[in-house]
């Protein structure tokens, strides 16, 4: 095993540690990544993971800020 070749330990729970974090930084909605690991309930999945991933505030505010700036240019028929 490559791990063992470099004398690198790594225990199981690193492993479903670093898996969690890796589906949240990539994009993974949530409650796939809740599923994934058995969680009763995507609350302790982000409870758990959530600071791991800086950037969720500010990729949600952008995202509502695109819908909004579409929405209005939509009502208002132009774009800003």
């Amino acid at each position: 095993m490559f791990v063992a070749k470099l004398g690198i330990k790594i225990t199981f729970h690193e492993l479903r540690h670093t898996h969690a974090t890796n589906l949240l930084r990539a994009g993974v909605h949530p409650i796939i990544a809740q599923e994934r690991l058995g969680h009763s309930t995507v609350a302790i999945t982000l409870d758990m993971y959530s600071h791991s991933v800086p950037g969720m505030q500010e990729d949600a505010a952008a995202g509502v800020d695109s819908s909004l700036r579409v929405a209005l240019g939509k009502l208002k028929g132009d774009k800003f």
